[in-house]
């Protein structure tokens, strides 16, 4: 994405979360269907350890899975994993599962031959791009890391790793895995996004346009300031009604309510995520006073930012 600001880019990166991370190790004989519900405001990781599998989204997608390969389906998209087309499925909770650390258990479809198995090793987790989440919206429905082999080479390690310690389960393999889907997860993203964002449309042209790039940068980095229309066009170099007039097209959305948005999303993250004061926290992000803060909170997010510590991250900006 040469066009773009590498400077929004790495504030994207930067603000990249992934959080609330339950994993499981599914061991599977021919035929198996395991179901995976849709899990609004959650992301999904799969690596195949071992075997192959086909994967089916609810939208009719398939796409075939084989030994080594991972993907990521940020927008919790409803989907299943299957031996094949006509397998019988079962959501994923219907079957027995035995924990092995606080945040992976394992499940076993069928008891089955070591050499006639399929082993995946499964994510669900919190996703969040910091102030730039409307952004995964736009991402695609599954993401595969096989469409980066070729120019992430640094990728083929960390996949080789996972495969080994989904298959050695050596003593403290449960939590190894689960770093190393942390880290491949990210990379799939940064992959996308430093390739050109696919096809996407929408949002992406924000990260397209290196005058608007500017201007939205220029938020995130003092979400404080009080700004204007016309401070924006100045920082995109462009006139007041051509800035206002691509920003909504990109985002659908003006920028007073973009920057009271990313102002919430922000406060989530100092207040939750960094356990700041309140007080500290609306004036940082300028607000005057504590009780303008709490409306402006209360409006956006739809409760009183002294109850985020709770409320799930899931039901948060």
């Amino acid at each position: 994405m040469h066009q773009s600001s590498p400077d929004l880019i790495s504030e994207l990166l930067r603000g990249m979360r992934l959080s609330g991370v339950k994993y499981r190790r599914i061991e599977a004989s021919t035929p198996f269907g395991v179901a995976f519900d849709q899990a609004p405001g959650k992301a999904q990781f799969h690596f195949v350890s071992h075997g192959a599998a086909l994967l089916r989204m609810e939208s009719g997608a398939t796409f075939t899975l084989n030994s080594g390969d991972a993907l990521f389906i940020p927008n919790g998209n409803a989907h299943a994993l299957l031996s094949d087309e006509q397998a019988q499925v079962m959501p994923v909770n219907a079957f027995p599962s035995e924990p092995i650390c606080n945040s992976v258990c394992t499940i076993s479809c069928e008891p089955c031959p070591e050499n006639a198995n399929t082993i995946i090793f499964s994510g669900c987790m919190d996703f969040e791009l910091g102030g730039m989440q409307p952004l995964i919206k736009a991402m695609p429905e599954v993401m595969m890391v096989s469409r980066l082999m070729s120019t992430w080479p640094e990728i083929h390690p960390l996949l080789s790793a996972m495969e080994r310690e989904s298959m050695t389960r050596q003593v403290g393999f449960a939590g190894i895995l689960a770093r190393l889907a942390d880290v491949v997860a990210a990379l799939i993203v940064r992959g996308w996004v430093e390739a050109g964002c696919g096809r996407a449309t929408g949002w992406v042209q924000v990260l397209r346009d290196p005058r608007l790039s500017r201007a939205i940068y220029a938020m995130h980095q003092q979400p404080g300031v009080n700004w204007s229309v016309a401070d924006l066009a100045k920082e995109a170099g462009t006139s007041r009604s051509v800035f206002a007039e691509r920003f909504l097209s990109a985002t659908g959305t003006t920028p007073a309510k973009y920057l009271s948005e990313l102002r919430m999303r922000l406060a989530v993250q100092y207040i939750r995520h960094e356990n700041q004061p309140i007080e500290t926290v609306a004036l940082r992000l300028g607000y005057g006073s504590l009780a303008a803060f709490s409306r402006a909170f209360k409006r956006i997010v739809g409760h009183a930012p002294g109850t985020l510590k709770d409320i799930p991250v899931s039901e948060e900006v």
